[in-house]
């Protein structure tokens, strides 16, 4: 046994060989990629999610698609930064589920900066101080993030692309053991996420909700009489213990970010459109603002109301359609819906999250 796990050891050797000389010939070609371009931008997001697609496609071996996308993320993030420096903020602190969804969607190669609000993660794009931003914009059980909502109507930024982040929710600690906590803190969001089980094991803890779960484990670092709700690469970032883990109360939930800058995607064949509306206050306005897209065969993923904030109780409508913008369907339906609504905003077409 020993003779065939070092002949496999070798060959694991030459094969990492190979696969450095690899990664350095495609660094080479982004480099050259990056001087033809003349400075334009390095991040397209078309592009690395036809690569992501491509890799994916092409597995059949024991890597499932999405650990491949995940290492391919990666080195399109080293070679991304040989072509031009990249800043990207989030809703901080370190260690949340913002973060998280950062380096999924760019890797490790850029520069991540936290903002302490979502209206800081929106300013710090729209003044140039970074590139991009990640936001998040729904989650699977407590439904959308009605500040992302709100700032989307009035930003000039593009959505470029979209992260959906399973979440894994974990109680931390000072100490491991699970006992009566007085106190749990965590984002409102979170603590939704986890009602049920709080209420059976932590029936008489007090939730605080906190402006992000980072800033949740912060405050249970420094007191031995509270807990607090987080992904668990939080605990590390705090000194503080894993008491449960998995303690959300469906096992599916997921939340979906938004990538946001300057930069229009192009189409890619698997896209998706965001936009906002206005209706007329009157019967059946919403019902003929949406017939355009029955009518040429585009079909809606999400329709979310939001009050306008005019004082007069109307409302907005976000709505996201299949496919890009310049697909065929999708054109003629949103130029006729233009001719209908009083407002419309396309907020931008981006490629659709695989995993």
């Amino acid at each position: 046994m020993s003779d065939e796990i070092s002949r496999r050891r070798r060959a694991i050797d030459e094969i990492d060989k190979r696969i450095v000389d690899l990664l350095n010939e495609r660094a080479a070609h982004a480099q050259a990629i990056g001087r033809l371009k003349g400075g334009a931008a390095a991040y397209r997001p078309e592009r690395e999610a036809e690569v992501l697609r491509n890799v994916s496609a092409a597995g059949g071996g024991p890597l499932a698609p999405e650990r491949i996308a995940a290492i391919f993320t990666e080195v399109m993030s080293a070679c991304r930064a040989l072509e031009q420096p990249i800043a990207v903020t989030y809703l901080g602190p370190e260690g949340t589920f913002s973060e998280m969804a950062l380096h999924k969607h760019f890797g490790h190669g850029v520069q991540a900066l936290p903002s302490a609000s979502i209206d800081e993660v929106f300013r710090s794009v729209e003044s140039g101080a970074v590139q991009f931003a990640v936001a998040p914009v729904e989650n699977s059980t407590e439904g959308a993030i009605g500040r992302t909502l709100d700032l989307l109507l009035t930003t000039p930024l593009k959505v470029c692309g979209e992260v959906v982040l399973r979440v894994r929710q974990s109680l931390l600690a000072k100490s491991p053991e699970m006992r009566p906590f007085a106190r749990v803190y965590s984002h409102a969001q979170s603590l939704g996420q986890c009602q049920s089980w709080l209420s059976q094991n932590l029936p008489a803890a007090e939730r605080i909700p906190v402006p992000s779960n980072a800033e949740g484990a912060r405050r249970a670092a420094q007191e031995s009489d509270a807990c607090a709700i987080g992904p668990e690469a939080a605990a590390g970032r705090y000194g503080l213990a894993v008491v449960a883990r998995s303690i959300e109360d469906d096992a599916r939930n997921m939340t979906r970010f938004i990538v946001l800058g300057r930069a229009e995607a192009g189409p890619t064949g698997r896209d998706r459109t965001s936009i906002v509306m206005s209706a007329p206050n009157r019967p059946g306005a919403v019902y003929e603002l949406i017939s355009p897209f029955a009518h040429h065969g585009v079909s809606m993923s999400r329709i979310e109301s939001r009050p306008a904030r005019t004082g007069q109780w109307e409302y907005v409508f976000y709505v996201d359609l299949e496919g890009h913008q310049s697909d065929a369907g999708v054109a003629k339906a949103l130029a006729e819906l233009k001719q209908m609504a009083p407002f419309v905003k396309i907020l931008g077409s981006y490629p659709a999250a695989n995993f």
